[in-house]
């Protein structure tokens, strides 16, 4: 069963159980590409800005007030998720998320003219353009939403769940404090380190992110709304920019305000490319997180096995008992993703031709997609491989009891040629340092005792 709907272009067919009226039809039928929905916190931004739209008009005379009221309800609907089946279109659309935005206005005018007459759908009494997307353009509501839905993302997901992350290492750091290992530069053998001094790098590198993620963020508040077409504000009642900004961050809790200059919130993406290029950072620091985890828990037998990962899941399915690194893939692959969606959305913020960039949904379903992976990573990673993870102190320590880079001590008291000739002697004969060391001559055993100690080579100053 379908109805009649109409816009500029003509009637359409729209089935009799959508809200949706003569646009939403035509972009299902004109943009049947791909599977990628439009991300619904875009949607939901979009009706949140109909809501203050609605708030803004009605207080300035722009809207009468049953109308406003109508339209206010029929978005907290959307906005509760009550109508989330009703906005089925793709990313691949137009460039400047037209499409979506008048899904919306429709959806909210298909809803209103329900809830004041009893008929889903049409323009009467509520109209989609004239009324829900007053003093708006798809222009200016389109790059509202996505920074809206941008902040509210990084700041109610992805950073709670980076903190999550960063802590679960730093306890893990403090408890191993005094737990000394082997270093390795160049995937070679170093001088001794603690395990808490080597996750504290972690807990470092997740601190500089969250720091550029956070310094990204007040650019993200700056909202395009009041620009409309091409930034001069025509159709918008004079204060609308900044009275619509200040409705937006009192619904939402945000410090939202009205961009300075409306020109380059539509035609450019700077902040947003900002924002992504903060999210490559911590991607980055996940994925060194990922692979030297990974690394010290290779084994059990053949590889480092310094430290013992969760074993969460069986690993293979023709080796029996083996488990594999099954978070750390997890954690590295959505790293990748990131980074590419970094490259993503670059280039399509370059692209914004004169007064208007049209790469909008692409750049937002790429930043968005990011955004929940690094939350959705850290939070995982945190409760099922960080949390429960053990080092092997008995693996350490052999490592360390073998390692050839201890005979840096020496440098001070016997210089660096002859500690390099202990060094290459114990290597070649397959001796230890100690062995080699007495037999060239160069200390004695009291000294060697004295200046080899693992304990006593973590820090600058320690070499007496």
């Amino acid at each position: 069963m379908s109805r009649t709907e109409t816009d500029s272009i003509g009637p359409i067919e729209v089935p009799n159980d959508a809200y949706w009226g003569a646009q939403t039809q035509r972009s299902l039928i004109n943009f049947a590409i791909g599977q990628e929905r439009m991300p619904l916190a875009v949607l939901h931004a979009l009706a949140l800005i109909k809501k203050a739209a609605a708030r803004v008009n009605s207080r300035s005379g722009e809207l009468p007030a049953d109308i406003a009221r109508l339209i206010e309800q029929a978005a907290d609907e959307v906005l509760e998720g009550k109508h989330d089946t009703q906005f089925p279109l793709v990313v691949w659309q137009t460039g400047s998320g037209t499409q979506s935005n008048m899904n919306v206005n429709e959806v909210i005018a298909g809803r209103a003219n329900e809830l004041a007459s009893g008929q889903r759908g049409g323009k009467s009494p509520v109209h989609p353009n004239d009324h829900v997307n007053r003093a708006q353009s798809s222009n200016d509501c389109f790059p509202t939403a996505m920074h809206i839905a941008a902040v509210q993302g990084v700041r109610h997901h992805l950073l709670p769940a980076l903190a999550e992350l960063r802590d679960g290492l730093q306890e893990q750091a403090q408890r191993h404090a005094n737990l000394v290992k082997t270093g390795r530069t160049h995937m070679m053998d170093a001088t001794p380190i603690t395990f808490g001094q080597e996750l504290s790098a972690f807990v470092a590198q997740l601190g500089h992110a969250e720091a550029a993620i956070r310094a990204a963020l007040p650019a993200v508040c700056e909202l395009a709304q009041g620009g409309t077409a091409v930034g001069t504000g025509l159709n918008a009642p004079a204060g609308f920019a900044e009275a619509i900004a200040a409705e937006l961050a009192a619904l939402t809790g945000l410090p939202l305000t009205s961009a300075p200059n409306k020109f380059a919130a539509l035609s450019g993406h700077e902040p947003l490319v900002h924002l992504s290029g903060a999210l490559k950072t911590l991607a980055v620091a996940l994925m060194k997180l990922a692979n030297d985890l990974r690394l010290l828990g290779s084994g059990p037998r053949a590889g480092f096995a310094e430290v013992r990962l969760p074993a969460n899941e069986p690993g293979s399915s023709i080796m029996p008992g083996k488990v594999n690194p099954t978070q750390c893939e997890a954690l590295s692959m959505l790293a990748c993703q990131v980074l590419g969606n970094d490259a993503t959305i670059g280039f399509a913020a370059s692209q914004g031709h004169l007064q208007l960039n049209v790469f909008k949904p692409v750049i937002i379903h790429n930043l968005l997609q990011s955004i929940r992976l690094l939350a959705d990573g850290c939070r995982n990673f945190q409760q099922h491989c960080v949390a429960d993870l053990q080092p092997d102190a008995v693996q350490m320590a052999a490592h360390l009891e073998n390692g050839l880079m201890l005979v840096t001590a020496l440098n001070p008291h016997i210089g660096y040629d002859k500690a390099a000739e202990i060094a290459k002697k114990a290597y070649a004969e397959g001796s230890t340092l100690r062995q080699a060391a007495l037999q060239l001559g160069y200390l004695n055993e009291e000294e060697f005792d004295q200046w080899v100690r693992p304990q006593d080579m973590l820090g600058a100053g320690r070499h007496d």
